[in-house]
């Protein structure tokens, strides 16, 4: 009897030892935003078990008004994070090492979306209008372009004045601000949804004017990086992640609908979900995750140009993205 338990135990060990060589590797993902299509692909990879066949855990945290990306991993709350690069950019220059590891987001989705019966038809009749700008890092955009525009922010006799907008589509409505910030694949369905034609609206797709910059990018830590078994981790989250965001491409309608799934807060619709989630479609379409350093220089160009002002006073160059994740990720 004690030979068998002994041989029991040695058992039991050596399954112990087994598992726990192959438990799953937690990562925390930070959202810059709540629960909503445009976070698609990540709950897609969790859902389909993309993830899983990763020997990841994956915690997915949802962003809001007063969750900034950067401040939580540089707290310890998140592994990676989903940002804009401006403001990545910006939380970078002030001293926080983000690094650029996967851009899943090839093109921009943001848009200024104005009324038409206020005489705007084109950005020459910006200057004495009020604008709609969202802030908490997102407003960095809109500054670089009425910089480039040469036109003045604090609402003096020539610019435009910049009406603080809220993540709501109001300030149009009420005629608080003859244009407002909208994405392609949010704000821009619930002007629609609220009466308004795309007959009566004039939108200038930031893409268009010159001046987008890169969005949903995915940012670890640089100190992180010269770990290996983090660089590992990363290439199955980002393999898993980028398959995630193909499934949701091809397949919207389910995709919105297993973001309904995780929408703890219940706010989220179906027809709005799946209207955003063919948006972001838009936005993915053509990234396997590698980030094109030409876009990120265009984004940095845009970023300094803000006379006086600059988003960002220098270059971060080369040290602020890497392709070691996604070049580990695709082969």
């Amino acid at each position: 009897m004690k030979k068998l338990t002994h041989a029991l135990g040695i058992t039991t060990l050596s399954l112990a030892a087994t598992g726990a060589a192959h438990a799953a590797d937690d990562v925390t993902l930070q959202l810059k935003w709540v629960t909503q299509a445009q976070f698609a692909g990540y709950y897609v990879a969790q859902d389909q078990g993309f993830y899983g066949e990763e020997d990841l855990n994956v915690t997915i945290k949802p962003g809001g008004p007063d969750i900034a990306p950067a401040q939580v991993i540089a707290g310890g709350g998140a592994d990676v994070v989903v940002d804009w690069m401006p403001s990545a950019m910006a939380s970078r220059e002030k001293g926080l090492d983000l690094v650029n590891i996967a851009q899943p987001f090839k093109s921009s989705g943001m848009m200024l979306t104005c009324r038409k019966d206020t005489g705007v038809a084109s950005p020459e009749d910006f200057p004495g209008k009020t604008l709609g700008v969202w802030f908490s890092g997102n407003e960095y955009p809109f500054l670089s372009w009425m910089s480039k525009l040469g036109l003045a922010t604090d609402g003096s006799e020539g610019g435009v004045t910049v009406l603080k907008q809220g993540f709501n589509v109001d300030p149009l409505l009420q005629g608080q601000a003859a244009c407002i910030s909208t994405m392609n694949y949010n704000e821009y369905g619930q002007v629609l949804d609220a009466g308004l034609t795309p007959e009566e609206l004039v939108v200038f797709k930031y893409e268009d004017q010159g001046v987008a910059t890169l969005e949903d990018g995915l940012y670890v830590l640089g100190e992180n990086l010269e770990d290996p078994e983090f660089v590992d981790k990363m290439a199955r989250f980002v393999r898993a992640s980028m398959k995630g965001w193909k499934w949701a491409e091809e397949n919207p309608e389910e995709a919105a609908l297993i973001v309904l799934d995780n929408d703890a807060s219940g706010a989220q619709t179906e027809d709005h979900q799946i209207f955003m989630m063919k948006g972001v479609s838009e936005l993915t379409a053509g990234s396997d995750g590698t980030l094109d350093p030409a876009d990120f220089q265009r984004t940095i160009d845009s970023l300094l140009s803000g006379g006086s002002d600059p988003v960002i006073t220098k270059d971060p160059g080369d040290d602020a993205w890497t392709h070691a994740i996604t070049d580990k990720a695709l082969n």
